[in-house]
């Protein structure tokens, strides 16, 4: 008992001295140099850039044609003779449901600049807001989808809401912390006014973009196309959609880190150190040699991520379900896996030294994993938080865009609100990404020179190692754990091969008997326990447990 404890005690101190090391490390191990060094910037990712920008104009186009089609005249551009065989006909105009998006865009804006403007004053209530009421509106949203008899949205939304109750059961403990987090941030984001500002500009041109959106999406609901016709070109038009705002809204993440972490680096944004013109060379970079990058990790990471927070919540409460564990576990390492090469914080790395998206999320995570810091990032959900709000933000914008179609169109009702949804969650997302660019910076530059922290905020950067301390003992503890029972496992499997020998051996001396009764089991090998290991295993032969045979 002792030693076991002498073990334990020295296996936390070796956790909390690699800490103690990975803190009190060199003080400058990052280059000042190489950040935003022209030498290190080249054109990254080229082809994805190619395949975004020809989306662009190929969907422009597109957009415009269903648009037109339906404008002040029905079949202006006479393309419904194409479809008549195998589309129902449909007399509407796109003006009839262009006002509706008009709705969603304006409410989505005025939602994310009353973010933009309340982030010093009342970012952290809003937070706790989005985290407490999403569940019931979710809820809210489905009983009124059953009320309109759409059993698909009804069950979708309902789903949605037990999935948002029980992440929020699984991560309660981790909101302390996270809140914490999210509070610094905006603190950070709020000392530079520059921020908001390049948020404010990046949504007045994804403004732009949508009035061509939903100009087009408005001709495809009042379109001749059935309604399968029509709900296939509306996922299409939602993918494209949430593709053009995630890589405006990562265009942001990389201008916004890239500023915060030369603020953190150099000490403060009036340091004599600090590079002049530092917000147009971020700016100038990110929508030119890094573009092509952005719009590659923008496909996949956010459903990545949402993937991992899902799985993370979950298996923290599987309990000693080792069959649904195993499975758990086997999804969390395919989706970790994924993880290393498409990740968020790539982006801090893409704005500071200019890399390709792949190596700057590998980077980025094998730097997490050698200080001990991804413990710390696998237990902060500010990313998830940040998402509910923006979840909730699209809601709202959706109701009323829906509230106003259900007035006057109600079997439209569902197609508008959607769209409209998304819209909403795109314009709410940009104003939300301003925060979630100085937590991704806050990590980096922990991992990378924890002095950044220390000197920027001495407080914070006491309650993030107090943290870091307590997860790495925690995880230290989970792996005692499995090694002992691992251990007390194979020692169960020597002894079942000894019995089972013994026992074999006994029943070929005694050839005219198929069994052995538990009795004889423990005569042959006293005191050692043997007849209840072999009560819990069926796989020995010749072994039964009947007590009155021989």
């Amino acid at each position: 008992m002792s030693d076991s404890n002498i073990s334990s005690s020295s296996s936390d101190s070796a956790s909390i001295a690699t800490v103690d090391q990975n803190v009190g490390r060199n003080e400058r191990i990052i280059d000042a140099d190489q950040t935003f060094s022209p030498e290190l910037r080249h054109w990254r990712d080229v082809f994805w850039l190619a395949i975004f920008i020809i989306h662009l104009i190929v969907l422009g186009v597109l957009l415009a044609i269903f648009g037109l089609n339906r404008f002040k005249t029905a079949d202006r551009l006479n393309i419904d003779r194409y479809t008549e065989g195998f589309w129902e006909n449909n007399n509407g105009l796109t003006e009839t449901y262009w006002p509706k998006y008009a709705v969603a865009g304006g409410v989505g804006t005025s939602l994310g600049c009353i973010w933009l403007l309340l982030l010093g004053s009342r970012a952290n209530q809003m937070m706790k807001v989005s985290v407490h009421i999403l569940t019931t509106y979710l809820a809210v949203i489905s009983v009124l989808c059953f009320w309109c008899e759409q059993f698909f949205w009804g069950v979708a939304f309902a789903t949605g809401a037990a999935l948002q109750f029980l992440y929020v059961i699984a991560v309660i403990d981790r909101l302390p912390f996270t809140m914490l987090v999210l509070q610094k941030a905006v603190k950070l984001v709020w000392s530079l006014p520059e921020v908001t500002r390049v948020a404010y500009a990046f949504m007045a041109v994804l403004l732009l973009w949508m009035g061509i959106w939903s100009f087009g999406a408005a001709g495809v609901v009042a379109s001749s196309r059935g309604d399968l016709g029509r709900w296939w070109l509306l996922v299409v038009l939602s993918v494209s959609l949430f593709w053009t705002g995630a890589v405006l809204c990562n265009t942001v993440h990389v201008i916004v880190s890239g500023l915060v972490f030369l603020v953190l680096l150099h000490g403060g944004r009036n340091a004599s150190s600090m590079p002049p013109n530092s917000l147009m060379k971020s700016l100038r970079y990110a929508v030119t040699t890094s573009f092509g990058s952005i719009c590659y990790g923008s496909l996949f990471t956010a459903a990545i991520r949402t993937l991992r927070w899902e799985i993370r919540g979950f298996r923290s409460k599987i309990g000693n379900n080792e069959c649904l564990l195993c499975c758990v576990d086997f999804l969390f390492q395919l989706v970790e896996t994924l993880v290393r090469f498409f990740n968020k914080y790539a982006y801090v790395q893409i704005a500071v030294y200019g890399k390709g998206f792949n190596r700057s999320a590998r980077d980025a995570w094998e730097l997490f994993q050698s200080t001990g810091v991804e413990a710390l990032v696998a237990y902060d959900c500010s990313g998830a938080v940040l998402l509910m709000g923006t979840i909730l933000g699209g809601l709202i914008t959706g109701t009323c865009a829906g509230v106003w179609t259900w007035i006057t169109w109600r079997d439209r009702v569902i197609m508008v609100g959607s769209t409209a949804m998304l819209m909403g969650m795109v314009l709410v997302g940009l104003a939300m990404v301003v925060v979630e660019s100085a937590v991704t910076s806050i990590y980096i530059c922990y991992a990378e020179d924890p002095s950044l922290i220390r000197r920027w905020d001495p407080q914070f950067f006491n309650q993030m190692s107090e943290t870091l301390h307590q997860r790495l003992q925690h995880r230290s503890a989970r792996a005692r754990e499995v090694l002992t029972q691992n251990q007390l496992d194979s020692h169960m499997q020597d002894t079942f091969h000894q019995v089972s020998q013994k026992v074999k051996a006994h029943v070929m001396r005694h050839s005219d008997r198929s069994w052995i009764s538990m009795q004889k089991v423990e005569e042959l090998n006293p005191g050692a326990g043997y007849a209840q290991i072999l009560g819990r295993n069926t796989s020995l032969p010749f072994v039964y447990t009947r007590e009155n045979e021989l």
